[in-house]
């Protein structure tokens, strides 16, 4: 019995089949065991009780104990080379952004070929500042739909050029990032694209996938490196071939998964690799007016749940609405190995 049990627990998780060929994924759980608030009458017996420690007084928020020191999400241990091209064009959606353009600018910074997608009447602002081989011009302006219009164009140029997936990504993503043995390096001498290209052209049933948010892959969790079957945001890999578009106004990228999922498609999401997005509102421009002023929160929340009411419901977290779907009923969609059985 014994040996049975020990056998169990050294099982490679299930992951693991569908991962291989990929590079090394180590996550362990070095989670806190538990964690303890502790109040101060004032700063003097704060400053003792850090010292007590052996701990910096200026330290602000938490601490380990014994400690652990600080991680630096930017350690890296070579200097930036040439990186390999991706397979797939990269799209980004941008308006009013010609100043911070911050995906543009991580996408240069790598080396990485981009179209960037303006209206018309922005054309020259972006042309300032980006080489204007780069930009596409969209053939119309400010229909007050968000950027769905943009996103239905840019699939229909990518299928126009013969490609078989499409990459397109929000305009407020600062950087790349890669997860591995409990460390987040920040991506510089390396495509973050390529990986997410890879697994999913493996599989024939792939209609969706990407990197996830750097803020929702926590370094010290034992994650794996991709989940399977859930949301894909703002840096997304799209197969050409799924017979959809984007809809809507508000949470577009949610709504287009769950039809590929209701219909038997997979989608993958990635933390091997990981898209440093800024929060939302955070960034001058895009659609922040038109879309989450007065109670857009909750008219995004319930569009969702007017779209897929059997699988969306409205919550309320952090102090606003959102919505919350439930993607356990898609755990009997399968891969299937391209050429396999």
């Amino acid at each position: 019995m014994k040996e049975k049990q020990e056998s169990l627990f050294d099982n490679p998780p299930a992951w693991t089949e569908q991962w291989d060929g990929m590079p090394e994924f180590n996550q362990k759980n070095e989670l806190p065991y538990d964690a303890i608030n502790v109040q101060f009458k004032n700063a003097e017996d704060r400053r003792q009780f850090l010292l007590f420690l052996g701990e910096n007084p200026a330290r602000r928020k938490s601490i380990w104990y014994p400690s652990l020191g600080y991680s630096q999400m930017s350690k890296r241990s070579t200097e930036a080379t040439t990186v390999e091209a991706n397979k797939y064009p990269v799209f980004v959606i941008s308006k009013g952004r010609w100043e911070s353009r911050h995906t543009a600018k991580s996408l240069e910074k790598l080396g990485i070929p981009f179209h960037i997608v303006v209206e018309p009447q922005e054309y020259y602002e972006y042309a300032a500042v980006i080489d204007p081989a780069k930009i596409l011009t969209l053939p119309f302006s400010n229909l007050g739909q968000g950027s769905i219009p943009a996103r239905n164009w840019v699939w229909e140029f990518a299928k126009e050029c013969g490609a078989s997936r499409h990459w397109i990504l929000d305009d407020n993503i600062d950087g790349f990032y890669c997860l591995n043995n409990n460390e987040k390096a920040k991506v510089i001498d390396r495509n973050p694209f390529l990986d997410a290209e890879s697994i999913s052209d493996r599989y024939e049933n792939v209609a969706i996938s990407g990197l996830n948010y750097e803020f929702f892959a926590m370094r010290r969790a034992k994650v794996p490196p991709f989940y399977l079957n859930t949301r894909v945001y703002s840096c997304i890999l799209i197969n050409n071939a799924i017979g959809y578009r984007w809809r809507g106004r508000y949470n577009e990228d949610t709504d287009l998964c769950i039809r590929a999922l209701k219909d038997g498609w997979c989608t993958i999401l990635l933390n091997y690799m990981l898209a440093k997005k800024l929060p939302t509102m955070t960034v001058k421009g895009g659609n922040t007016d038109e879309l989450y002023a007065d109670d857009g929160r909750l008219k995004m929340a319930q569009s969702l749940q007017d779209q897929h009411p059997d699988i969306v419901k409205i919550t309320e977290k952090w102090g606003r609405f959102q919505h919350h779907v439930d993607y356990t009923g898609f755990k009997k969609n399968k891969l299937k190995l391209r050429g396999g059985a």
